[in-house]
């Protein structure tokens, strides 16, 4: 019997593998797609961004320098300063100038190597977990699809293929035509969709009538990221058969349509369609089943939330369904998934359907395209947006009226040189106290076994006495100049058990 059986091995399924692998659990990933590479997760496809809060993901695991490497990059961005973000997107397909973004108001930054976004490939993101699944030991088996399962209160059997495998968890990673959520009979409720959008790598003849970037019109959006890659939008209410695979002569007409020029598309290479069709299940837990990523949400690819989001989710059940493996979690552990996550997926639904609305071409929608065109030229305007993007504004609600916890932790630094970072690539929480009295040192001790104990003096503590991080780096209880051990130790036993006698 595994300890958990993962449907799915895109980037969520693979992320909490490894995170599952590296507490010792036991995983077996199933994916229905016989091979890994695809020219949909390739340069020019499967370009993503991956927000700040993602790559300090898998810097904390010890895999960005890999990414980076998989990814192109070929310098470190350094960790002794900050700077103004290099990008941060667009809004309705407004682009955002970095420049206007108050770097002041974004809340708790410090230095590190992760403290900005950064563009990859879904096949870069693939083959580091991959590499990383195997490390731990993780078996992953293509070509497998899950047909069906039954639960009952000791585990779950899984059928795929010609087998049943035996497991105590399982959670569907499988997109979003989840065939977990499906059989699990999962409440998905949300929105129909208002367009229908295209993802097209073809031969254009005459590639000069189409401006490169991001391009509204009055009839809908173009996008020109690639030479031969070209993305558009058109409000047709989702009415295309997306059961259908789209004809050269149809995507040449949306095109023309949405451009307002004659170009010619000549040879399709590559083509697939999506909508702004926005679902999300009222639950991520049904007994022994979990669901992460498009399986539990699904909403239109407008600012690039969906992989960051996925990530987010895994980052966050990883922890805590192997702490339960293990025999260590608190009570309710499980259920905090999708009270944290459930709240936040809702938020990127909300600010897809924002886009969607803005950019219908009709007049409504074209004077408030207008406004906050006007808006996005202010400072303030701005950096609101930014915050939104990149995640640095999402807070889990914890109980506690401090203003860092529930925040996703900066990278203190020790004046030895340790960093948060460093800390936490075996997947255990951290505590630092930065007092010169280690008064946080024999509390620490009851939970060893789950938790990094770092003292010392911190080359910024952000005023702060001691702080406690969970292992999905979310920041669980901050102490005062002089910490209290009795708080501390609540706060502890609330995320990582009793302490060892």
């Amino acid at each position: 019997m595994h300890d958990v059986v993962i449907a799915g091995a895109g980037p969520v399924g693979l992320f909490l593998a490894c995170e599952l692998g590296l507490a010792g659990c036991s995983v077996l990933v199933l994916e229905r797609e016989p091979e890994a590479r695809s020219p949909w997760k390739a340069d020019p496809l499967g370009m993503r961004g991956l927000s700040a809060a993602s790559v300090e993901a898998f810097y904390r695991r010890g895999m960005l320098r890999s990414l980076w490497k998989e990814s192109g990059v070929d310098h470190d961005p350094g960790t002794e300063e900050l700077s103004s973000p290099r990008g941060v997107g667009h809004f309705a397909g407004m682009m955002l100038d970095p420049a206007k973004v108050d770097t002041a108001a974004l809340p708790f930054r410090l230095p590190g190597p992760a403290t900005e976004a950064m563009m990859t490939n879904l096949e870069a993101v693939e083959t580091v977990l991959s590499g990383q699944a195997a490390t731990l030991g993780v078996e992953v088996r293509r070509g497998v699809a899950v047909s069906g399962f039954v639960q009952d209160e000791e585990g779950v059997t899984v059928r795929a293929g010609e087998r049943e495998y035996a497991a105590r968890w399982l959670v569907g990673c499988d997109g979003g035509r989840s065939t977990v959520r499906r059989l699990a009979g999962f409440d998905f409720v949300g929105t129909e969709p208002q367009f229908t959008g295209y993802v097209v790598l073809a031969t254009i003849a005459d590639p000069e009538k189409l401006r490169p970037g991001f391009n509204l019109t009055p009839t809908g959006m173009y996008l020109r990221p690639a030479e031969k890659y070209v993305g558009m939008l058109e409000c047709d209410g989702g009415a295309f058969d997306r059961s259908q695979r789209p004809t050269r002569e149809h995507l040449q007409a949306v095109l023309r349509r949405v451009s307002g020029s004659d170009v010619t598309l000549s040879e399709i290479h590559l083509a697939s369609s999506f909508t702004d069709r926005a679902m999300q299940t009222t639950t991520y837990r049904q007994g022994r089943v979990f669901l992460a990523g498009d399986a539990a949400h699904i909403h239109s690819p407008l600012g690039a939330q969906g992989l960051n989001l996925g990530l987010g989710d895994a980052m966050n059940l990883g922890w805590k369904l192997a702490a339960t493996v293990r025999g260590y979690a608190p009570q309710g552990l499980l259920d905090t998934y999708t009270r944290e996550r459930h709240p936040i997926g809702a938020a990127v639904l909300a600010w897809t359907r924002a886009q969607a609305a803005v950019m219908r071409p009709d007049p409504h929608a074209q004077a408030v395209q207008e406004l906050i065109h006007d808006l996005i030229e202010t400072r303030d305007v701005t950096t609101y947006l930014h915050k939104k993007i990149s995640g640095s504004s999402n807070r889990y609600d914890l109980g506690s009226d401090h203003p860092l916890v529930g925040r996703n932790a900066p990278d203190f630094r020790l004046e030895d040189g340790t960093r948060l970072g460093d800390l936490m690539a075996n997947g255990k929480g951290v505590v630092f106290d930065f007092g010169g009295g280690r008064s946080l040192q024999d509390s620490a001790l009851g939970w060893e076994n789950r938790l990094h104990y770092a003292a010392g003096p911190a080359g910024n503590d952000l005023g702060l006495g001691a702080v406690l991080i969970r292992p999905d780096g979310i920041v669980a209880w901050a102490g005062d100049r002089v910490p209290d051990p009795e708080a501390f130790e609540r706060a502890a036993g609330r995320w990582f058990g009793r302490p060892a006698t």
